[in-house]
């Protein structure tokens, strides 16, 4: 019987992460801070045998999963269908509370009414998001090498929401159930007798006091 541990991880934090800017496809690189929160979470994961890495292609997700793996000798494969929800022409711009810059007043829809959320020129939907990020977890686990048992997928706020969803919601509405991801949070999923299961999610190795979080009220 085909048994997988899916280990998860939001990338660590980069400089837009602190402006609280949409950084979607744009390429960001982790800043010091979000390279120390991914040597933190290496020493936490040290232990487990990774086979294999999944990665988005983008920056923030490369270097966190370089660092988490290590000096293990293993296949590190990117993949476009888990890189971060695209937001077209409002990338770059700051959600912050204190300096709020996306001239559409219905946007708050992607943080609070998902089910209503209209994405802008060039940017995705929360439906979008889904398929795609589905299509990626059903594919590794049914086309696996049959060697990799244990994996870690290194992605992204929106997108790792996305990937759980297939398993853990019935309404595009309950999208942020549980909140976003803290940078480098780990969740690991099971998979067994072609069933998805959550084990825990959102697991941080270091102090909580040190995390930031991405929405405001």
């Amino acid at each position: 019987m085909d048994k997988l541990k899916i280990y998860v991880i939001r990338h660590g934090e980069t400089d837009w992460n602190v402006d609280r800017r949409l950084q979607g496809m744009s390429d960001i690189p982790l800043n010091e801070y979000g390279i120390e929160l991914a040597k933190i979470t290496s020493e936490g994961l040290k232990d487990i045998p990774f086979d294999v890495i999944y990665t988005s292609p983008l920056l923030r997700a490369k270097e966190t999963a370089r660092i988490i793996c290590g000096d293990r000798q293993i296949p590190m494969i990117e993949d476009e269908r888990i890189r971060e929800m695209c937001f077209g022409v409002f990338e770059g711009l700051s959600c912050s509370k204190d300096h709020y810059e996306i001239p559409d007043p219905d946007f708050v829809n992607f943080f609070k009414n998902p089910a209503a959320y209209n994405p802008p020129e060039g940017g995705e939907s929360f439906e979008q998001l889904c398929e795609r990020t589905t299509n990626f977890l059903n594919d590794i686990a049914k086309n696996h090498d049959p060697a990799h048992k244990t994996i870690l997928v290194s992605t992204h706020g929106a997108a790792l929401k996305g990937l759980l969803s297939s398993f853990t919601m019935t309404d595009i509405g309950e999208f942020w159930q549980g909140g976003v991801h803290k940078n480098c949070g780990v969740s690991l999923v099971n998979y067994e007798a072609g069933v998805f299961s959550l084990e825990w999610e959102n697991k941080i190795y270091y102090e909580d006091t040190k995390a930031r979080e991405f929405f405001e009220e």
